[in-house]
């Protein structure tokens, strides 16, 4: 008999996650499954590419059993390997008083944060510095603690991330000694070897604190574009807090700010400073012509170098171009990774939408076009509309679009770590560094078309970072996100930018350079029409109904009064729509401080732009909504100008399909179907 691990089992078109015991024959295997499936004994026989009756020590084992063709992968033996710690952490520096309160206090944060590292938890403390961290292991889930050592323990870090250079790293480090496998463990030790100046050198999404106990110095830095979250507060009595979340400082501290992307805190200097210097921040309008092979190798470099996991893994399929490049990708290369061998070659991939939605649609035709194991996500407008406190709480802003979009990424989120999947590929930053919202069509020349690339990017850690990691760590489930790759963003943002501008009299819709470098004839990435297909926003795609169907509900809840001296009462970020304000009002119950409200951005948008570019079209002034529909005279189901309701693309809010073929599971009014 052996112990099963983590167990996926697709099963009559479902998949599901088991556990409980195995027992092996000559010719066949017992299984024993939990929920969500009722408890059951399923009799399987091994394929042929299992010689019985022996059950070898390898990572995966396929069996098949007619008729329900049960198949599962199995890691009796997990082996020694990386440690990635996707986690949330809580730091306080310099937290003067009784030591006993103070850790009782810091531990009791802590926990505020246990949803993003729901595996285990610890805290370290030394003197009055206090280091806390909520662990979510998705490589070699049965080792690697925190906090992460040099030899002699003077130099203790507790991080959130992964590096994915960390082999290279290491190389470099050959007289030091690693207590761990963890990719993160370079850390410690390249302090030692470089002091403060290493940070450049790390490739991978990451926020860290670094004690030196030697004397009571500490760093803090966060990745070059933010794509784990933190935030750093300060209290009267001088301490410095690092947390992961806003719900792990704000009530602690006199004032606290997002930490910015790209920049590490020392306590030796004093302050903050940019350590993420590329060419692009400076903003200064570059050159180099477009080579599609040369964008496309980059691409496929940043996918392959983040399918490292010990877990069971798929991607977020949106049908849109950025998540189906993502998932043709990795479809491509995953064969040939160690993942393959764990967890098989066949990928999975997730979709979510309003029963009859534009992504529901496109996802299914990829996933049929690239053989993954696919699975729908539906959910009505009241199923998030009644999610919408929950989100807010979560996802920590007031900002209207974010708020639209993390509602179904956080339900599809719930749902895909109920598989057992604790790591997803996503396609977040495609459209800041291409230039593929929609309004992006008016820029008037090629060099506000690329200043405004670089604000985007530049502000990606307020708006889809921050969605992409709070909606998936809420459930404890890990985002990952190739286009905002450090190597690729630097190979993209090189590019001419006048190769980027849409050109309808020349057939280049937005995007465009993208599209060109994945389009191959020969050995194709994916269907024409999808390739090509328009940008649609997240929120938009998952239904059009769900926007319309969130301003029905505010408007509800909302009173012209209320608007009216909306001003008085907000003075700062004034909502100027009832479903802005009806966000606010719910923001302001959990997070009351005034530093809360000046952590989330504002300002006039049409179509996510900024507001610099709603001067690029005098009509947008007069339509400002972050919505891709509000691009009058781009979006094929764009407002109507005069009447402010969609002309085309509406679709239901009911649920419907055939039952037999839906599994029912967790939270209600949520279905899976496959």
């Amino acid at each position: 008999m052996h112990a099963l691990r983590d167990l996926m089992i697709p099963r009559r078109g479902r998949t599901c996650r088991a556990i409980g015991s195995i027992n092996t024959e000559p010719s066949s295997c017992t299984v024993r499954l939990v929920a969500p499936l009722a408890p059951t004994a399923i009799r399987v026989a091994p394929s042929r590419h299992l010689a019985a009756p022996n059950l070898p020590s390898s990572e995966v084992l396929s069996f098949r059993s007619p008729p329900s063709a049960a198949s599962f992968f199995f890691r009796p033996h997990p082996r020694p390997s990386l440690v990635a710690r996707m986690c949330g952490i809580l730091a306080v520096l310099g937290f003067a008083g009784d030591s006993q309160a103070k850790r009782v206090r810091v531990l009791e944060l802590s926990r505020r944060l246990k949803h993003r590292g729901p595996d285990w938890s610890g805290l370290y403390q030394h003197g009055d510095c206090y280091l806390a961290h909520q662990r979510l292991a998705v490589i070699d889930p049965a080792s690697g603690d925190q906090p992460l050592l040099n030899e002699d323990g003077t130099v203790v870090v507790t991080v959130n991330g992964e590096i994915y250079n960390h082999e290279q790293l290491r190389k470099l480090l050959h007289n030091h000694k690693f207590r761990t496998g963890s990719d993160c463990d370079v850390i410690a030790h390249l302090y030692e070897e470089y002091g403060e100046n290493f940070v450049d050198m790390l490739d991978g999404m990451f926020s860290f604190v670094l004690l030196d106990r030697r004397d009571n110095s500490f760093i803090v830095a966060r990745d070059a574009i933010g794509i784990t979250s933190l935030y750093i507060g300060w209290g009267l009595d001088g301490s410095v807090w690092i947390s992961s979340e806003l719900k792990g400082l704000h009530d602690d501290c006199e004032h606290f700010e997002c930490f910015p992307p790209g920049h590490m805190y020392s306590s030796k200097q004093g302050g903050l400073r940019r350590w993420y210097n590329p060419p692009w921040f400076s903003e200064s309008i570059p050159s180099i012509p477009y080579d599609p092979l040369t964008l496309r190798r980059a691409f496929e470099n940043a996918v392959i170098k983040r399918l490292m996991t010990d877990v069971p893994f798929g991607v977020l399929l949106s049908g849109g171009l950025d998540s189906s490049l993502v998932a043709s990708v990795t479809a491509r290369h995953l064969a040939s990774t160690k993942a393959a061998k764990q967890w098989g070659p066949q990928l999975h991939s997730f979709c979510v939408g309003l029963e009859g939605s534009p992504d529901l649609k496109a996802a299914r035709e990829v996933a049929d076009y690239l053989g993954t194991v696919h699975h729908e996500f539906h959910f009505t407008v009241q199923d998030g509309i009644d999610a919408i406190e929950d989100v807010i709480y979560h996802i920590e802003t007031y900002d209207v679009t974010t708020i639209r979009a993390s509602t179904p990424m956080f339900l599809m989120s719930r749902k895909i770590k109920s598989l057992g999947v604790k790591m997803v590929l996503s396609g977040e930053g495609a459209d800041e560094i291409f230039g593929g919202y929609l309004y992006f069509h008016k820029a008037p020349n090629k060099e506000e078309f690329h200043r405004e690339t670089c604000h985007k990017i530049k502000a990606l850690h307020q708006y889809d970072c921050l969605r992409a990691n709070k909606s998936t760590s809420a459930w404890g489930l890990e985002a990952r996100v190739p286009f905002l790759d450090k190597e690729f963003i630097n190979v993209a943002m090189s590019i001419d930018p006048k190769w980027k501008m849409a050109k309808r009299e020349e057939g280049r819709i937005e995007k465009w350079v993208l599209r060109k470098a994945f389009d191959d004839e020969e050995h194709p990435y994916l269907p024409k029409h999808i390739l090509y297909r328009q940008k649609e926003q997240f929120s938009d795609g998952v239904g059009y109904s769900w926007i319309d169907g969130l301003k029905e509900h505010a408007a509800q809840h909302v009173t012209d009064k209320m608007i009216e001296n909306a001003s008085h009462i907000y003075p700062h970020n004034t909502p100027t729509t009832k479903e802005g304000y009806y966000y606010r009002m719910i923001f302001e119950r959990f997070f009351p401080q005034n530093s809360a409200r000046l952590s989330v951005p504002g300002g006039p948008s049409v179509a996510c732009s900024t507001a610099k570019a709603i001067e690029w079209d005098d009509a947008w002034s007069n339509n400002l909504d972050p919505s891709g529909r509000a691009a009058l005279g781009v979006h094929l189901s764009a407002y109507d100008k005069h009447v402010g309701t969609i002309n085309a693309g509406m679709v239901p809010s009911e649920i419907g399909g055939d039952v037999r073929s839906i599994m029912e599971v967790t939270a209600p009014g949520v279905a899976i179907q496959s």
